[in-house]
């Protein structure tokens, strides 16, 4: 199974305030144990709302909002895309992960679709054509 394991932002991270050397240092051992468990599939961290953008989609119209955005709870500062046998286990690396903010913060585990999960809608050719596009994304890196 795989989790997208989501780091909300908090005032400090929209702010733009970098991590310290010592939760860096502690976030680079913690991403090392997740990749000798063969756990971490990819993670990053997000830049200030303030450096993007959201784009409303109403019928074929299409509006652009540049950030900041409001609700400080409701936005990332980064992720991770773990693979896991069980959110059981994501829940068990999440709570040894370094306090991300050093104060009071929240991290979200939410499971990744995977193409049996879609049912039949997802017919044998956009099966097929799933697999070929992951396949030339990865030739791609």
């Amino acid at each position: 199974m795989r989790f997208m394991v989501i780091i909300k932002a908090t005032k400090e991270t929209e702010a733009g305030v970098m991590p310290s050397e010592k939760l860096l240092t502690e976030m680079g051992r913690y991403n090392e144990e997740l990749v000798k468990a063969g756990v971490m599939l990819a993670g990053e961290g997000l830049h200030p709302s303030s450096k993007g953008a959201r784009v409303k989609f109403s019928g074929s119209e299409r509006t652009v909002t540049d950030g900041a955005f409001g609700e400080t709870q409701d936005l990332i500062a980064g992720f991770w895309l773990w693979q896991v046998k069980s959110k059981a286990e994501a829940i068990e690396w999440v709570k040894r992960c370094p306090n991300p903010t050093g104060e009071e913060a929240e991290i979200e585990i939410r499971q990744v679709f995977e193409a049996e999960d879609f049912g039949a809608e997802f017919t044998p050719e956009l099966r097929e054509q799933e697999q070929r596009l992951r396949a030339q994304a990865a030739a791609k890196k």
